[in-house]
């Protein structure tokens, strides 16, 4: 018995050994269709193939694209495998009236041919790594298997430079689109268990990486090769749901990083019902990352933000909505968070008002957005940890070297940035406080690296507070900004406003974006509609244009353009392919002028994104809010129907409160305190500095703790409790935390 139960065993065993290849292969023939499916999805235009079929020349070219300009700004050799894909999907698709034409395939083979033949090399290693394998393997997987097998073979060496192990393949955007590349190919040639490997690394990518500022601090730029050290890491998604692509800490979570979903999103619904489905604890990160990052730097979770944006800003259509797919797909594969992915589908696909108002502040990319139903608003910031801008790469965004000084970008329809840039004045970010040069430095100066430790923001989900401690890196120029977020205003303040150059004036810009209806203008209580022009204005109470308000508490001398201003695309974009015409747009330019060689200058105003003429009249937001100071110290204000005071303290100080209260705090901090229905008080603190255990704070209230990481101590002396709040360490150092304290 014994030995007749071995050998059933050993049968049992062999037939799963067989039987693991047919199931995998099955599988494999299940995604593959569904790729197919994909790449063929859409309408084909006949009249694209009918042209492309009678312009083929002898030799597998095709005129208009120069074969011998192999540049980082030119290799028009992706329209020739551009071409190839557009012939691969008339002849696979149903739909086509070139489905199955002989002379299809023979023109597809004749283009591979000559590829093949010159094995086309960019100077650009992207387009060898991923543009061209990329475009390779899908003509496979339309036609591959109709064609000469020698000729398939041939092909193979030049799809096989996207391999996981390639240099371009780094952690990051990158190295998922390479790794996706390579699963293709695998589908392609029927390589079941290559093709699990290279799945299964694809899932491992869906993780959370170290920041590299959190191990190499504060001397950081001290350091030996800085963000170049490739031993660093750093790339991929971050702890706090932003995106780094380089070890530069720049933000790339709306380039990179929504590619870098999409490759997971895609493979999740290829794989899905399948022995090589992801697991649902990695499709819940990968949805976390897209609901709480990428969703949450765009405007309403539709529209870019143009602050997140670095040199694709310079791209035609780079700030275009984005569509519902992404969103769907998500549903398709996990119930997770399913509420919130449908209501993004309803907004991006049936143009459905957000529910979702947040204040998300993303601590190691030193950048805040907060949302309303009507408005979005966002803030680019950097410090010693992170970089200003990306570097100009491929000859793109060649003027955005103040683009991460402050810039605050105000949306109220999420197209107010839309394609503007080619006529853009770019030392007048809005937001931004540059001092006017002549012309920008050398594209090859736009990247620096911070050079101030007390950047940050306090949120507490809703509300939030954010401070640049800023020092030019380019100009002889600092200052103290702070931006304070309510429900239906926002206030920016600057103070310490100081510039050595003794030439040139320094600005401080409230917004720069298209014109889109006429300027009306409050002055000395007196309401009036401005003529085209560019000039000054003197005891200005507010402004108003689009829907959005501009308030001055104090009364004060502001400068207005709103005239035609004209530029190119291949101004700021030298790619071979970039409009060469010239453009004239309407815009509309707000901003307050320091003067030359400012000392210690202030600025405050209050933005009203989303309200009217009559409102402004009215001064609900004026009765509201209260500017506490505005100093180089300390910058604090209070908003009377939220009975909240947000303040940010650049160094140790006092502050007193409404409500004969007193506040100080024994560090340099960023605080929000407000003061809730039940004789309790919710303070969310931060830490901008990213070096301390814990924050102190004394209230002129005895108070009791009511929760964790907070303690109190009554100080009868002084009449004062010390509240000692513990900050977030590691990987969320510079993040918030909200405590609450009880009256006794």
């Amino acid at each position: 018995m014994a030995t007749i139960n071995s050998h059933l065993l050993f049968f049992l065993f062999l037939s799963i050994i067989v039987a693991k290849p047919v199931r995998s292969q099955a599988d494999i023939d299940l995604i593959k269709q569904r790729i197919t499916q994909e790449l063929t999805a859409g309408k084909i235009d006949d009249a694209e193939i009918t042209h492309l079929l009678e312009t083929i020349r002898e030799d597998g070219t095709w005129p208009g694209i120069n074969y011998q300009d192999v540049s980082r700004t030119a290799f028009e050799h992706r329209y020739h495998y551009g071409h190839m894909f557009s012939l691969a999907r008339a002849y696979r698709s149903p739909s086509s009236a070139y489905h199955n034409k002989r002379q299809v395939k023979q023109s597809i083979a004749k283009a591979l041919k000559h590829w093949a033949e010159k094995d086309y090399v960019a100077d650009n290693w992207w387009y060898n790594q991923i543009g061209t394998p990329n475009a390779l393997v899908s003509v496979m997987l339309l036609v591959g298997d109709e064609l000469d097998k020698q000729l398939v073979l041939h092909i193979q060496p030049m799809i096989r430079r996207a391999h996981i192990d390639a240099p371009g393949a780094r952690p990051g955007g990158d190295r998922i689109k390479i790794a996706s590349i390579e699963a293709r190919n695998q589908v392609f040639l029927g390589e079941w268990e290559a093709f699990d490997r290279i799945i299964r690394v694809i899932e491992s990518e869906i993780k959370f990486s170290d920041w590299v500022g959190a191990s190499y601090g504060y001397g950081f730029r001290h350091m030996s090769k800085g963000f170049s050290n490739r031993k660093m890491g750093g790339r991929g998604i971050m702890h706090d749901h932003s995106f780094h692509h380089r070890t530069d800490g720049v933000n790339n979570t709306l380039s990179y990083g929504l590619g870098y979903a999409a490759a997971f999103v895609e493979w999740a619904r290829y794989t899905q019902g399948t022995s090589f489905a992801f697991s649902e604890a990695k499709l819940e990160q990968l949805i976390d990352y897209f609901l709480d990052g990428i969703c949450k730097m765009a405007v309403f979770g539709k529209y870019p933000d143009a602050g997140v944006k670095n040199r694709s800003i310079s791209r035609v259509g780079a700030l275009r909505p984005y569509g519902a797919s992404l969103a769907e797909d998500l549903l398709l594969i996990s119930p997770y968070r399913k509420d919130e992915l449908q209501e993004i589908v309803a907004i991006r696909k049936k143009g459905d008002k957000p529910t979702l108002s947040h204040a998300s502040w993303f601590w190691h990319t030193e950048h805040f957005t907060c949302q309303r139903p009507d408005w979005f608003a966002s803030i680019r910031m950097y410090s010693t940890r992170t970089h200003n801008m990306e570097q100009p790469y491929n000859s793109e965004g060649l003027f955005n070297h103040h683009r991460g000084d402050g810039a605050n970008h105000i949306s109220r329809t999420g197209d107010e940035y839309l394609d503007i840039w080619p006529v853009y004045d770019y030392q007048k970010i809005p937001g931004a406080t540059i001092l006017q040069k002549p012309e920008l430095p050398s594209s090859q100066q736009i990247q620096q690296l911070g050079l101030t430790d007390f950047v940050g923001a306090a949120t507490d989900g809703r509300y939030g507070a954010a401070a640049f401690d800023f020092r030019s890196p380019l100009d002889p120029l600092i200052a103290r900004k702070a931006w304070f977020f309510f429900d239906e205003e926002y206030v920016c303040l600057g103070a310490g406003i100081s510039c050595k150059n003794q030439k040139l004036p320094v600005l401080t810009t409230l917004n720069q974006c298209h014109l889109r209806d006429a300027i009306s203008l409050s002055v000395s209580g007196e309401t009036s509609i401005l003529a085209t022009g560019e000039a000054e204005y003197q005891k200005v109470d507010w402004v108003y244009h689009d829907q959005i308000g501009y308030l001055f508490p104090q009364a004060g001398t502001v400068h207005i353009k709103n005239i035609p201003a004209t530029g190119s695309w291949w101004r700021i974009n030298k790619q071979t392919d970039s409009p060469k015409d010239e453009l004239n747009l309407d815009v509309f330019s707000l901003w307050l002028d320091h003067g030359i060689r400012p000392s210690d200058a202030a600025y405050a105003y209050i933005v009203v994104p989303a309200t009217s003429i009559q409102e402004l009249e009215q001064g609900s937001s004026n009765n509201n809010i209260r500017i506490l100071t505005n100093t180089p110290e300390l910058q604090a204000v209070s908003h009377k129907g939220l009975g909240m005071t947000q303040v940010v303290f650049y160094q140790a100080g006092k502050i007193e409160l409404p409500d004969a209260l007193s506040l100080a705090c024994e560090m340099a901090g960023v605080v929000l305190l407000q003061r809730l229905a039940d004789n309790q008080f919710q303070l969310t603190v931060s830490d901008p500095n990213r070096e301390l255990g814990k924050i102190v704070l004394s209230i002129s209230r005895r108070v009791k703790p009511m929760g964790e990481n907070v303690r109190t101590i009554w100080d009868e002396k002084k009449q004062v409790s010390d509240i000692l709040i513990d900050l977030p360490q590691g990987q969320y150092a510079g993040s918030s935390v909200s405590v609450r304290v009880g009256l006794e």
